[in-house]
């Protein structure tokens, strides 16, 4: 579908990577803003810390849309449209004098910019072909500088001017991404044509969920990302407020976790080919129970913070062996079809990101207890995909 086999892949990764770290800054960078920006607004912190749901909601809903056009128009044109947007909905959010209108533009903020980041995927399996999962991994290293230096940005600014200029750097990012991809992204268009959009887009849909492999595989990225997002919104009150951790000890622990994550994504770069995303990914499905489980049990005995985070540091480990292996499964057995391949992966990753607060919320009894419960819930779930996809294979390895 494209040109980019004929590009150095290490020459692409970085742009590639700069594209989807868009999605973290843009939920990162505002975070020490929202006392704020609630304030500023005349609204609570609530209010504000429901932006995050709805900037997940929008960018899942997003990528259901954009991931079909990706595949009829071609991906350069997609990651175009959502990085223009993006500035365009950033600078609207600098200029918001409401709650309501912060709200809807984060919505569709979010929205717009998963078209630009919906068809990294399939360059990146264009790429490396059935070695995909390791070139996500490398995407994924040094995309994970964005969540370890964006919350600091947002402070930077916030420090020497205001929270509405957060937004503007936002844009100005997309700007100048924008540049980059006009220079080097290598245009890639479909190989046929067919004039029935509407039924050509219902078709993928359909023939990637008709695929039970495929299925199980996406229900266990789901999972996994589910479980990611739990901590992403119980950290800061299980280490500070629970274990009364000032603000310097809670940066460090925080990129702790993300060297943990980085880590993970090097040894799977370096042994996927060996090994092959399925035995990897079954691996990281029973590491991932063996740590959910430590993390559950550290937590139950409130064994303190630091035995906490050290557990942390593996469980997040473990997360990034299942979601880069199964994406890349995904992605393979759809190369012709990886827009709405990776708009299923990203709507019911960003739309179990969306369900994680209120959960979080509901469950809540004064205690980290909802995050360890959710968090081991989501594992065995993970594992016990996996084990369904094994049993379902059965017949057709011994049928070969």
């Amino acid at each position: 579908m494209s040109q980019t086999k004929a590009i150095n892949p290490l020459r692409l990764l970085p742009l590639l990577a700069s594209i989807v770290a868009i999605s973290p800054l843009a939920i990162d960078m505002y975070l020490p803003a929202m006392p704020t920006i609630a304030e500023e607004l005349n609204t609570t912190p609530t209010a504000v810390q429901n932006s995050l749901s709805i900037y997940m909601a929008g960018y899942a809903l997003g990528m259901l849309v954009f991931g079909p056009i990706a595949d009829r128009i071609g991906r350069r044109r997609v990651v175009i449209i959502g990085l223009l947007g993006f500035a365009f909905f950033s600078v609207a959010l600098a200029f918001a004098q409401s709650i309501e209108s912060f709200l809807t533009l984060r919505f569709f903020q979010a929205a717009i910019s998963s078209g630009a980041t919906v068809v990294v995927p399939g360059v990146i399996r264009d790429m490396y072909g059935r070695h995909t999962a390791k070139g996500l991994s490398y995407v994924s290293m040094i995309m994970m500088i964005a969540p370890m230096i964006a919350p600091s940005i947002g402070s930077f600014i916030l420090h020497f001017t205001g929270w509405r200029n957060i937004f503007l750097v936002l844009a100005a990012y997309a700007i100048l991404i924008l540049g980059f991809v006009m220079w080097k992204l290598p245009s890639s268009m479909p190989k046929k044509k067919n004039r029935k959009w509407l039924r050509e887009f219902a078709n993928n849909y359909k023939a990637v969920f008709a695929n039970k492999s495929v299925r199980l595989d996406l229900f266990t990225s789901m999972f996994a990302t589910f479980a990611f997002f739990c901590y992403l919104t119980s950290i800061s009150y299980l280490y500070i407020s629970h274990f009364g951790a000032d603000e310097q000890t809670f940066s460090i622990l925080f990129a702790v976790n993300v060297i943990g994550l980085f880590i993970s994504n090097i040894i799977n770069s370096r042994i996927v080919e060996r090994f092959g995303s399925r035995k990897l990914l079954r691996f990281g499905s029973i590491y991932a129970l063996f740590t959910g489980t430590a993390f559950f049990t550290v937590l139950q005995l409130d064994l303190g913070l630091y035995a906490t985070a050290a557990s942390i540091f593996l469980l997040l480990g473990s997360l990034a062996f299942i979601t880069t292996n199964s994406d890349a499964l995904v992605l393979n057995t759809f190369a012709e079809k990886s827009g709405t391949a990776t708009a299923v992966i990203g709507t019911l990753r960003f739309g179990s990101g969306a369900l994680a607060g209120p959960l979080l919320a509901l469950l809540f009894d004064g205690t980290p207890s909802n995050f360890a419960w959710l968090v081991l819930g989501s594992v065995v779930l993970v594992l016990a995909m996996q084990v369904l996809n094994n049993v379902q294979n059965i017949p057709t390895i011994r049928a070969s």
